[in-house]
């Protein structure tokens, strides 16, 4: 089972950078989207289709062009799960899940901090992420949640963690927060595989930072641990240059 997550930052926008072309040829099972920007009616969905994507569920902010997720699938989930029943949450349609023959997909988009009151809000989502998933793991212990996570865990998983230390996706509290949300019972599927530095997923677009290697992980493919022995490999696809992030990609032997 070959799952792709990534954050296309407007898919009408990365449509039009032959997105469709560049699916066809990475053949992921599964692909979750985030920040897709856009409402179902917005868009072609036949052409999702026409790549092998049959199934495709999206999952819209109420705020138009606005967050956003969505998953596409060859073949059909057992069940979709929209939201988690949080209002506040939902309202910026953060979560879009999908159950596969006991493994559980999901398309994760956390905020970011970009000021005060969004880095609050952005803690109290995480804490209240954090129990929503304690909850939800005990009936589907399966778990696999990819997406944008806004946080970079490590020094290792940013390119200047000593002047950016203050900023929001790498503020202490963000990073101890997703230390604790893997020791929770989730596995790094990158770093279970790879410990090398200079591995990112997001790049500004200011200061020609993705040409100079200049970036971020704030992307994930969180494992539950009773899939660890199912764990195939975890990439990051750097060369898909549709966004200013870049895929990541988890394959599972189930």
């Amino acid at each position: 089972m070959k799952i792709i997550s990534y954050n296309v930052n407007g898919i009408r926008a990365a449509l039009k950078k032959e997105f469709i072309s560049w699916l066809i040829k990475a053949d992921p099972d599964v692909i979750c989207l985030q920040e897709i920007k856009a409402n179902k009616e917005q868009l072609d969905v036949n052409i999702f289709a026409e790549a092998g994507y049959t199934y495709n569920y999206w999952y819209s902010a109420q705020k138009k062009g606005y967050s956003g997720v969505a998953i596409l699938s060859k073949t059909e989930p057992d069940h979709i799960e929209y939201g988690t029943g949080i209002e506040y949450m939902d309202f910026e349609g953060r979560m879009i899940r999908a159950d596969f023959n006991g493994v559980s997909v999901m398309s994760l988009y956390l905020p970011s901090g970009t000021n005060v009151e969004r880095i609050s809000h952005k803690l109290k989502f995480m804490d209240d992420f954090q129990e929503y998933i304690n909850g939800l793991k005990k009936e589907y212990p399966n778990l696999v949640i990819l997406g944008d996570y806004n946080i970079c865990h490590k020094a290792i998983d940013i390119h200047d963690p000593v002047r950016n230390k203050k900023v929001s996706g790498f503020l202490p509290e963000e990073r101890e927060w997703i230390g604790n949300f893997i020791d929770s019972g989730f596995i790094d599927s990158f770093r279970h595989f790879n410990s090398e530095p200079d591995n990112y997923s997001w790049w500004s677009y200011r200061a020609n930072a993705r040409a100079n290697n200049k970036g971020w992980r704030l992307d994930y493919g969180m494992v539950a641990k009773p899939l660890e022995d199912k764990l195939v490999r975890a990439v990051i696809l750097s060369e898909a240059k549709h966004s200013d992030h870049c895929p990541i990609m988890v394959e599972l032997d189930v």
